[in-house]
């Protein structure tokens, strides 16, 4: 582990990368996450790894499937309408049971949108993020020394479970500075029998493929990687509580804006409202069991997102909607503030104290 050090988001999420085994790295810039492939194709031909530009965000996703499959520790970086465009790729990815880590720097949209900030691709990441039965393991730091801790975890993850992780972050994480301590590069990876890498001679051809004709075929491994999934949610769940043992409101937010939200709860704290937070660091498999506890004791909940409300689905879900639930979101770019949270927070303690 090293001494702290000052790094941009972006760049520290490469250079832990790197540290987690990372490569080959094949990317296409668009803002505001260009300083990562940037520092990529400085530092992977120092080490002997490979970084490509590619032609388009298609090309890459689909050079990540091809080192994948080879049984490289491949990844690639985007945002939001970069991220929509390596969909089809993702979803190959999954069907065909390949490890990969996706960094998603999330801006405001729909379309090409805006440059700034934004956490609108939630449901993206969740939900539909390409076509088929499949699921996508999604990480959200809040902070950059969480993102590099998760990167590691990211490419474990995804080693273990053969299949596609994603890092969520936004316009904050990637652009701002923080102190970080960067790990130590890893020394062994897991073996991976199943890579297509050549066989010497030694043993059956291993093929790697999406395509099954027959339905009942198709059928059957859906079934098996469901059982996969299953074994995601049971062991892979991460979640932050903070002074939720004794609150009578739970604000819940994820990402930049759980940061946000903090400064507001110490104020509310520092009047004597009980005020305390759940966050979500896996948006899936998401933390059902955190939110449920919580809503045993809590009068209402306020949901906070830099959007116009996707997370929000899945809280009410978690208390089986036994407990109010209000939203405050602020989107197209725009981040809330500490006051905007604080006041929501009076606001719902008017409606359930």
């Amino acid at each position: 582990m090293s001494d702290k050090i000052l790094m941009k988001g972006n760049e520290a999420l490469a250079e832990a990368a790197i540290r987690a085994g990372c490569r080959c790295f094949f990317g296409y810039p668009i803002t505001p996450q260009t300083q990562l492939p940037e520092y990529m194709a400085k530092k992977m031909p120092k080490i002997g790894g490979t970084f490509l530009q590619s032609e388009s965000e298609i090309a890459a996703i689909n050079m990540v499937l091809g080192a994948s499959a080879a049984g490289v520790r491949a990844m690639t970086s985007s945002s939001s309408p970069g991220i929509s465009l390596k969909a089809e790729g993702i979803s190959y990815l999954a069907g065909s049971d390949l490890p990969a880590v996706i960094v998603n720097i999330q801006r405001g949209g729909p379309g090409l949108g805006g440059i700034q900030p934004s956490q609108a691709d939630y449901w993206q990441a969740t939900r539909g993020l390409a076509h088929g039965d499949f699921r996508v393991l999604s990480l959200a730091p809040a902070g950059i020394q969480e993102a590099v801790d998760l990167m590691g975890t990211a490419f474990d993850l995804a080693d273990k479970y053969r299949m596609p992780v994603m890092i969520l972050g936004d316009g904050i994480i990637g652009q701002m500075m923080e102190p970080v301590r960067l790990p130590d590069p890893v020394t062994e990876l897991p073996e991976k029998p199943w890579a297509a890498k050549g066989t010497r001679g030694a043993r059956k051809h291993n093929i790697l493929n999406s395509l099954y004709i027959q339905p009942e075929e198709l059928e059957r491994v859906v079934r098996e990687r469901y059982e996969r999934y299953a074994e995601v949610e049971k062991n892979e769940v991460r979640v932050e509580t903070w002074l939720a043992e004794d609150a009578d409101i739970i604000v819940t937010a994820y990402g930049s804006t759980a940061r946000i939200c903090r400064n507001a709860i110490r104020a509310a704290r520092a009047d004597g409202i009980k005020v305390g937070m759940v966050r979500p660091i896996t948006l899936w498999p998401f933390p059902s069991a955190a939110y449920a506890e919580a809503a045993a004791h809590a009068k209402g909940f306020l949901d906070v997102e830099m959007s116009m409300g996707q997370m929000i689905d899945d809280v009410r879900l978690a208390i089986g909607c036994s407990r109010p639930v209000r939203f405050f979101g602020r989107t197209g770019g725009v981040v809330p503030t500490p006051a905007e949270i604080r006041a929501e927070i009076d606001a719902l303690c008017k409606e359930v104290l």
